[in-house]
């Protein structure tokens, strides 16, 4: 719940807007965006609100997308026209009873997703260079960058801040495509399209630094599952 994150870590809506600011800002440089028309903070503030605090672009654009993948052997997949990205780790546990009326307003699965997908590996949350993190609301983007153990419990607010940190030139940029706020909502398999898309180097106009280590999550409230991705 926006709300109960808002009271609970004192996270404004100023804060909040730079989940959706990023997200068109990045659109603007994907072609097959929904919407790449540049938006600023007060074109944010003046959209109508849904169910407060959350606005009109804080919540997620329907568009019709597909997305191919293709699973296979280390071995095999050395010969394909890709250069391979390895599933480090997953993550998809459900240890408590998590429903829409959820336990804690301020979590959701994802923290039970994340501590499970870090069991599984010896990388680091230091070590993810881009995060492509589920969107259907902004707020949810913001529990997944705690509940990844991206930041701190409670800081996603301060982290956002101003935008610098989750810019495409930031230390950890999210949402290359636009996201599902901006880009369309393709839920976790457009995430994990644009993750590989990143790591090959293809972004073309919205390209990161080259690197090797991407997280891609998707769901909200009691759903949840993250993919751990390495270029070989």
């Amino acid at each position: 719940s926006p709300r109960a994150h808002f009271h609970a870590y004192g996270t404004t809506s100023e804060q909040l807007a730079q989940i959706a600011l990023t997200c068109r800002a990045n659109a603007v440089e994907n072609p097959k965006a929904v919407y790449r028309q540049p938006m600023s903070m007060d074109d944010y503030m003046a959209s109508r609100m849904i169910s407060s605090p959350l606005r009109m672009f804080d919540c997620d654009v329907f568009c019709d997308a597909s997305t191919a993948i293709v699973l296979s052997r280390v071995d095999a997949a050395r010969d394909g026209p890709n250069p391979p990205i390895r599933l480090e780790a997953i993550g998809a546990a459900l240890h408590q009873p998590w429903s829409w009326d959820q336990i804690s307003l301020t979590e959701m699965a994802a923290f039970d997703t994340g501590h499970m997908m870090w069991q599984r590996t010896d990388v680091k949350p230091s070590e993810v260079r881009q995060a492509q993190l589920y969107d259907g609301f902004s707020i949810l983007t913001m529990l997944w960058l705690e509940g990844l153990g991206l930041v701190p419990r409670g800081e996603s607010g301060r982290f956002v801040e101003g935008g610098q940190r989750i810019a495409r030139d930031g230390v950890l940029p999210i949402n290359t495509n636009g996201g599902q706020l901006s880009g369309g909502r393709t839920h976790g398999l457009g995430y994990v399209h644009e993750a590989c898309t990143q790591l090959w180097g293809r972004g073309g106009a919205r390209q990161i630094a080259l690197h090797q280590v991407a997280v891609a999550a998707a769901g909200g409230g009691p759903l949840a599952g993250s993919l751990l991705l390495v270029k070989e």
